[in-house]
């Protein structure tokens, strides 16, 4: 059935959007005031665990799960906290917005582990997008260094890392999706969501323990940053929780992609990260792409 969007959950969504971006944002921010990764994941996680169970409670959702389910859902939350710390040592090693649109490619691997694990074909829409997303993530990056103005070689050697790590992060994201859709099948969507958050901020506390303890930021900007962070990431999924299902739309509706877009224009504002005219061309085609995939009726 196709199910039309109203105005207000349409700017529901490009709210959401903005606040994921801009967390994105507050994060980079902390990570350069001395905040680290792990520390940030279990913050970030944590938190929002605790409104999501408050959450359950007050509205009553049954704690019910299957033994496969029961299988499942830490292999889930696992691949969850990597993804979540990869996102986040990418942001902090690159520009906010490319980081991002590198993690945009998930739709591929999505697309890749559902055929590796589970057998299925590759739906015909997403190879036909396949060669756009990929070129427009080869301008965004500036795979040449042109854009930049340095060679190739001092190009990588300054964000290589964080493009690893933005892929590592896309690639257990998109697993975990496929995991997700064919391994806890009528499970209740806030209960499972809830049950990730909270194994991925058990994991982050591990990580947080064998570095010897939190690194906290060291000047107050970072500190707002950290605030940020925690607020408009759980702010965004308490949105996602109480809002969209009486609006009659889902968490994971395609106008929420443009959050690259919202963390650019936030990162240029607030942290000074500015990106060539070509790059940002290459960022709409991704962006452009990855809406036209999820656009679906």
């Amino acid at each position: 059935m196709t199910t039309a969007i109203s105005r207000t959950a349409f700017l529901t969504l490009l709210l959401i959007a903005c606040m994921m971006g801009a967390n994105h944002v507050g994060a980079r921010l902390a990570f350069d005031h001395g905040l680290d990764v792990a520390t940030a994941v279990l913050c970030r996680s944590g938190v929002t665990a605790l409104v999501l169970v408050v959450l359950l409670r007050l509205q009553g959702v049954q704690w019910q799960v299957t033994p496969g389910q029961r299988r499942m859902l830490p292999r889930i939350g696992l691949l969850i906290a990597v993804q979540s710390l990869c996102i986040y040592a990418a942001v902090a090693r690159m520009p906010v917005a490319l980081a991002l649109l590198a993690f945009n490619t998930y739709p591929l691997w999505t697309a890749l582990w559902a055929r590796v694990v589970y057998g299925e074909r590759t739906p015909p829409r997403l190879l036909k997008a396949m060669p756009v997303m990929l070129l427009g993530l080869a301008l965004a990056l500036d795979v040449s260094g042109a854009a930049s103005g340095v060679a190739a070689a001092s190009h990588w050697a300054r964000i290589g890392a964080g493009v690893a790590f933005a892929f590592t992060a896309a690639a257990t994201f998109g697993l975990a999706l496929v995991l997700t859709q064919h391994g806890t099948a009528g499970l209740d969507g806030r209960l499972r969501t809830g049950a990730t958050l909270g194994m991925v901020a058990l994991l982050a506390a591990l990580a947080v323990a064998g570095q010897g303890g939190p690194h906290w930021p060291q000047a107050a900007p970072g500190w707002w940053g950290l605030a940020a962070l925690v607020t408009l990431y759980g702010s965004a999924f308490t949105l996602m929780f109480t809002v969209l299902p009486r609006l009659g739309v889902v968490g994971n509706s395609a106008i929420m992609n443009v959050e690259p877009i919202f963390a650019l224009v936030l990162a240029w504002a607030l942290l000074g990260q500015a990106i060539a005219p070509v790059q940002v061309l290459g960022g709409l085609m991704v962006v452009g792409t990855v809406v036209w995939l999820g656009w679906r009726r």
